[in-house]
């Protein structure tokens, strides 16, 4: 605490930008989805269901939320990935955030989504061989769908 007009000192600076650097140290998390306050960062659709959502976490921006792995892919192909996203996507059987450069993807042409991309994400093929909305789906790889560089990852894109 500083008294009524002194400045603060060197000591309570060095602190604020330790603890600055310290939240930036690490692999980001991803965000709690609010359904009922959420708008789709690319189609701006409400996003009201956890099983088609996905993200992009910046360091110092608010995440920016997705109603349909569509609308990720087409905002990261588009080249609007903040400076060190990382993108998540949900497990459409568990709803559990997954980085995505470490999803399954599946095109499920009978499976509505928000947008139409028919698109569904897993943690891994197991989550997906026991998700009865995968069945019959067709694999699809991450750099079709994100492009040949695949998900923002931290790096930046």
């Amino acid at each position: 605490m500083t008294r009524r007009g002194r400045a603060p000192s060197r000591a309570h600076g060095v602190t604020i930008a330790l603890l600055a650097l310290a939240c930036r140290i690490g692999d980001p998390e991803p965000a709690v989805l609010d359904t009922r306050a959420e708008q789709c960062a690319w189609c701006r659709m409400a996003v009201s269901t956890a099983v088609f959502a996905s993200q992009l976490v910046a360091p110092g921006e608010l995440p920016r939320f997705f109603d349909d792995l569509g609308c990720l892919a087409g905002y990261v192909k588009a080249g609007r990935s903040p400076s060190g996203a990382t993108a998540f996507v949900a497990d459409h059987r568990t709803r559990a955030w997954v980085r995505a450069d470490r999803g399954v993807y599946t095109r499920v042409e009978g499976l509505e989504t928000p947008m139409g991309s028919h698109l569904i994400a897993h943690a891994d093929a197991a989550s997906r061989d026991q998700d009865p909305d995968a069945r019959g789906g067709t694999p699809v790889p991450a750099a079709e769908l994100f492009g040949s560089a695949g998900p923002p990852i931290g790096g930046g894109r």
